[in-house]
């Protein structure tokens, strides 16, 4: 009796470990804010999504576009664990007290630059004196970016005449309506690249290191539950470094994500191609603290924070080690 009863349970155990019932944990789900629309720059999440890196961590991650979702403000709440911002709202948000810490670099160098067609002249950040430059907003990554170059070339805002014109930049120049613009490195050049329109630049990384765009989670995240955190940047990270190295699989992976990508195939390429190359470190996902430093003394300057924090409470490399 005893012995049937053994055996009774060993194949009811058989049978649930096939149908995938034994040791399958619960995926915890997460809803991850992107802060712009369907991209190719977002092909090392779409890469860890693919290839499950997501979840084997643990995780089902779903892809909020939503322009009205403010992550910053979610993961401050403890409404969701992580969200992809750019290090100026890191530091907006700490000042004003919200418990959010970067855990992850992404973007190693700053993407935004200032360009202007082949007829005016941009050698140095000097030659930013005296034009109409425009810009989308007079906040966030590309008005810190602008600022940082005319502080490189000993300029004030009151030496250019700025124009805030909305995402029109490309049509805005080539219109004549303004004699630069303030862009992202890895969109608009790319884009008149592929157009043969020749243009000169100036590229903020080369003149200042400012934090860009990370992985972001909150104070209670990163003390209670590091297990956790340093499984979702794994996940992420495993997925960047596929994306750098294969750039091919990248692409092709992206066409799942976003609509039309196959008819841009071209252009959609060189902006990855470009990307990559401010995703690029030693080091993935490490923070550089100088980077931190000047952004946060460019923000202060120009008043979008009142004072500069100590750095460590800004970022952690934790879970990058």
């Amino acid at each position: 009796m005893h012995t049937r009863r053994f055996y009774l349970i060993v194949v009811l155990l058989f049978l649930a470990g096939c149908s995938g019932q034994v040791n399958q944990p619960e995926l915890t789900e997460i809803n991850l804010p992107m802060g712009y629309v369907a991209n190719v720059q977002f092909s090392p999440f779409y890469m860890a999504q693919e290839r499950k890196y997501f979840q084997k961590a643990g995780f089902d991650v779903s892809f909020d576009y939503r322009w009205e979702t403010d992550g910053i403000q979610l993961v401050a709440a403890g409404e969701i664990p992580f969200a992809i911002a750019s290090g100026d709202q890191v530091i907006q948000a700490r000042s004003q007290g919200l418990p959010v810490v970067a855990v992850a670099a992404w973007y190693q160098r700053f993407p935004v630059a200032i360009i202007a067609l082949e007829d005016t002249p941009l050698h140095s950040p000097e030659d930013l004196r005296g034009l109409s430059i425009g810009i989308p907003e007079t906040f966030g990554a590309s008005y810190i970016g602008l600022r940082a170059l005319l502080k490189a070339g000993g300029l004030t805002e009151s030496d250019i005449d700025l124009q805030a014109i909305g995402y029109t930049q490309l049509a805005a120049l080539t219109a004549g309506t303004v004699e630069a613009v303030v862009v992202y490195a890895n969109n608009e050049p790319v884009v008149l690249a592929q157009q043969d329109i020749p243009f000169n630049s100036l590229y903020v990384a080369d003149y200042a290191r400012i934090v860009s765009a990370v992985l972001v989670s909150n104070d209670t995240m990163v003390k209670e539950q590091p297990k956790v955190v340093r499984a979702f940047v794994d996940a992420f990270l495993k997925g960047l470094q596929d994306v750098l190295d294969d750039p091919d699989a990248a692409l092709e992976i992206s066409k799942k994500y976003i609509e039309g990508l196959e008819e841009n195939a071209p252009a959609q390429r060189a902006v990855l191609e470009t990307s990559i190359e401010y995703w690029r470190a030693p080091n993935l996902g490490r923070f550089d603290a100088d980077g931190w430093q000047q952004a946060q003394t460019v923000m202060a300057e120009i008043g979008l924070i009142e004072q500069t924090m100590p750095v460590e409470s800004l970022f952690t490399n934790a879970f990058v080690e």
